[in-house]
């Protein structure tokens, strides 16, 4: 079977599907469904397109239970391995958050309206066709005492010349058995109050201030090229984390490495 005539397949299969189903077992949505280890094998041939498996999961919820399950799993399983090996390496099948808010954070971007998590930057979410995430970068984005902890942080993506604000970058990243780290106990002893109304873009989930909670440290800006008074990133109930910097000019950026 050539590949074009399986997305053409894939395609016939959406458009055939444009309602919601209430995915009971006497469910007359799945009759006529290919099954699961065909459609494994058609979006495998296909390298896991992100797009493809988010416009399948928009068919019925037969569909999105499949992709939730399977397809966003082998989407991360193949654009970062060694990073979801290290993720699941506690003996947990599952990801914080499920498979499709991670799938997303490795694809896009989130941006950030004007008034909404941080306030003077307006920049539209966009997808990005690849980051590096890494594991060392994400030990300069924890205090001391919480640098145990595994963080898997991106490359700031850089929006170049955004007026007063300067050179704006914004990164993202995920915690390792969030719900067992010592940074979300250092935030609940502290305190540190979730945001009243903003909620993370990957999974929906309620989101901590770590400059508020006071637990950026210095090492961060180093890792970022940015400046140290211009960073804020916010960590999600799952894990998720979202930030943005203001980018130090190259010529300052090799000044400072030079020191």
């Amino acid at each position: 079977m050539t590949r074009g005539f399986k997305f053409l397949q894939v395609k016939a299969m959406i458009l055939t599907k444009q309602y919601r189903c209430i995915h009971s077992a006497s469910c007359l949505c799945t009759k006529g469904h290919l099954n699961e280890e065909v459609i494994f094998l058609v979006f495998h041939h296909l390298n896991w397109n992100p797009m493809l498996i988010a416009t399948l999961s928009c068919a019925c919820k037969w569909f999105d239970d499949l992709a939730k399950r399977v397809l966003w799993k082998e989407f991360c399983r193949t654009r970062a391995p060694k990073m979801m090996l290290d993720l699941q390496s506690s003996g947990s099948h599952s990801i914080d958050g499920n498979w499709r808010a991670l799938g997303k954070l490795l694809i896009y971007c989130s941006g950030c309206k004007k008034g909404g998590l941080f306030n003077n930057v307006d920049i539209p979410a966009h997808f990005v066709h690849r980051t590096r995430f890494s594991r060392t970068s994400g030990k300069s984005f924890l205090l001391p005492q919480c640098r145990t902890d595994v963080l898997y942080v991106s490359d700031p993506c850089e929006h170049l010349d955004q007026g007063d604000e300067g050179d704006v970058g914004f990164f993202r990243g995920i915690f390792k058995c969030f719900a067992m780290s010592k940074v979300r106990k250092v935030l609940i002893n502290r305190g540190a109050l979730l945001h009243p109304t903003e909620v993370c873009p990957y999974c929906k989930a309620k989101l901590w201030n770590m400059l508020q909670a006071k637990m950026i440290p210095s090492s961060a800006s180093c890792r970022l090229g940015a400046y140290e008074d211009c960073i804020e990133y916010y960590v999600c109930l799952n894990g998720h984390v979202l930030g943005t910097c203001t980018l130090l000019p190259l010529s300052d950026t090799e000044e400072a490495s030079e020191e």
